[in-house]
C-alpha cells in the first residue's frame, strides 16, 4: 500500500516521540511550522486516517462537509487546516463530545487570524513547533555528544567530528529541507531559491486579508537577511530599505514582519531571564533568525562560493544553523533556546534552558581563531550570574563549523563541532 511505503521511507524526527505524548495526553495535536519543513510525512506517520487540504476542490468539499472532512480512524490528520479554519471549532466540539484522547493531528504552514476561528484548541489540542531538519536528523551529525547527558555531566568524552569548514558552508547552503536530502547540490540548493522566489509572489492575503506589494515584500527579505542573526531594529531596517532606493514606514515593516512569522519563515530568538535578584539590566531585543539558514543565503545569492570567501556573512548563518539545531535538540529534552545581553554587552549567542531551571551557555564559532575569546566569555558570564545569586550553569561551551574533536578543555569548557550533537 502507497501508505505503507511512505512510512517506510519517512525519516524519523526527534518530535516524534513528542507527538506521541501528547496524542495520549489530549485530544489532538496541532503541528505548525514553513512550509516543505516535513509536517504533513510526520502527521501522516502518526496518523490513522487523513485529509490534505490546500488544493481548491478539496478545500471546498471540507467547506461544505466539515464533518464529514473530520471522519475516519483516529489519529485523523487534517493537513494546512488553516485553508479551511472553521474545521479547529468542529474539532474541538468532537473531542468534547467523545471525551477521547488522539483523536486528530491538524499541521499548519500559517498562523490564521483568530477571528477565522471561535476556539483556540486550548486544553483540548497541544502546540508543537516542527522545524526544518537538524544536521542529526538528517544523519548529518554522528550524535557523538547527547546535549541532555552534558546537562547532567557538564563535560563530554572525547568525540571525533568530519566536519570542516568547506562543509559547513555546504551544509549551511543546502539546509534542513527534507527535500533536499539524496539530491546533487545545485537541486538542494534550488529549493531555497524556489522558497524565496515563492515569498515574493505568494498572494499574502490569505493570512491576514491585506494586500501587499511583491516589491516591498523582496526589499524586506533583502534586508533581514543582511540582518539575520542579530537585534536590528524596524528603523534600521526602514533605512536599509530606503538605502535601496525604497520609500516604507515602520509601520509597513511591522506588517510585513508580522506575516512572515505567521508564515514561521522568521523566528525570534528571545532574551533570556536568570529570574535572578539582580542589579544586572538584560537586553530584551529579540535576535531574529530565518527558519532555516540555506533561505537566508538564498536571499543574499550566496552560493557556496561566495561563502567560503565571507566569513562574516558565513558566520551569521551558521549561526542561524546553530540556532535551529540546539532549538530542535532542546526540545527533545523539554527545553528552550534564547539570548543573553546586557547592559555592559556581556553577550552570549545560545542559552538553553530546562523547564526545571537548568540552564547551560553557548558560544558559535566558526573556527578554533576565536575558541580563547569565547571560552574567556563564557567564564565571565557565568562568574558574573553566580555573584549574583543564580544558580550556576549545568556547562559552557563552543559549537564551532570546525575542530576536528569534541573535548572538555582544561577550564571546564566543552568545545563540540556542530556535526557530533544531538538531544
Amino acid at each position: 500500500m502507497l501508505a505503507d511505503r511512505i512510512r517506510s521511507l519517512y525519516r524519523p524526527r526527534i518530535i516524534d516521540p513528542i507527538i506521541s505524548e501528547k496524542l495520549s495526553a489530549l485530544g489532538g495535536v496541532m503541528i505548525t511550522g514553513p512550509k516543505s519543513c516535513g509536517k504533513s510525512w510526520t502527521g501522516f506517520t502518526h496518523s490513522k486516517s487523513a485529509i490534505f487540504l490546500g488544493e481548491e476542490e478539496v478545500n471546498r468539499f471540507a467547506s461544505l462537509n466539515p464533518q464529514v472532512a473530520l471522519e475516519g480512524e483516529h489519529p485523523h490528520l487534517v493537513d494546512e487546516w488553516q485553508d479551511v479554519p472553521k474545521l479547529l471549532d468542529i474539532a474541538r466540539r468532537n473531542i468534547d463530545f467523545n471525551s477521547k484522547k488522539g483523536m486528530y493531528i491538524f499541521t499548519g504552514s500559517t498562523t490564521p487570524p483568530l477571528e477565522k476561528t471561535f476556539h483556540t484548541g486550548i486544553g483540548r489540542f497541544s502546540s508543537i513547533q516542527m522545524r526544518t531538519m537538524s544536521l542529526f536528523e538528517s544523519g548529518d551529525s554522528n550524535g557523538s555528544v547527547s546535549l541532555s547527558e552534558v546537562f547532567e555531566n557538564g563535560r563530554i568524552n572525547v568525540a571525533h567530528s568530519n566536519l570542516d569548514y568547506q562543509k559547513a558552508v555546504g551544509l549551511v547552503c543546502r539546509g534542513g529541507w527534507p527535500g533536499a536530502l539524496g539530491v546533487n547540490e545545485t537541486a538542494a540548493i534550488g529549493i531555497s531559491y524556489d522558497y524565496f522566489s515563492s515569498l515574493t509572489s505568494m498572494d499574502t492575503s490569505r493570512v491576514d486579508g491585506k494586500k501587499r506589494s511583491s516589491t516591498t515584500m523582496e526589499l524586506i527579505l533583502r534586508s533581514l537577511a543582511r540582518n539575520n542573526a542579530t537585534t536590528a531594529s524596524i528603523p534600521t531596517i526602514v533605512a536599509d530599505i530606503q538605502g535601496a532606493g525604497g520609500k516604507i514606514s515602520e509601520g509597513t515593516v511591522r506588517s510585513y514582519i508580522d506575516v512572515l512569522k505567521r508564515l514561521f519563515v522568521i523566528e525570534e530568538q528571545n532574551a533570556w531571564h536568570p529570574h535572578i535578584r539582580s542589579r544586572t539590566r538584560i537586553r530584551t531585543s529579540g535576535v531574529r533568525h530565518f527558519c532555516d539558514p540555506s533561505l537566508a543565503a538564498a536571499i543574499l545569492g550566496a552560493r557556496p562560493i561566495v561563502l567560503q570567501k565571507d566569513t562574516k556573512t558565513m558566520g551569521s548563518l551558521f549561526e542561524t544553523l546553530c540556532y535551529r539545531d540546539l532549538s530542535v535538540y532542546a526540545s527533545g529534552i523539554g527545553g528552550r533556546v534564547f539570548h543573553y545581553r546586557d547592559d555592559s554587552d556581556l553577550e552570549v549567542d545560545e542559552i538553553i534552558q530546562l523547564e526545571d531551571g537548568r540552564w547551560g551557555a553557548v558560544e558559535v564559532k566558526l573556527g578554533t581563531f576565536e575558541f580563547e575569546k569565547a571560552a574567556a566569555n563564557l567564564i565571565r558570564m557565568k562568574n558574573k550570574m553566580v555573584e549574583a545569586g543564580a544558580e550556576k550553569p549545568s556547562f559552557l561551551m563552543i559549537v564551532s563549523a570546525t575542530g576536528n574533536v569534541a573535548h572538555t578543555r582544561p577550564d571546564g569548557v566543552i568545545e563540540a563541532p556542530i556535526d557530533c550533537l544531538r538531544p
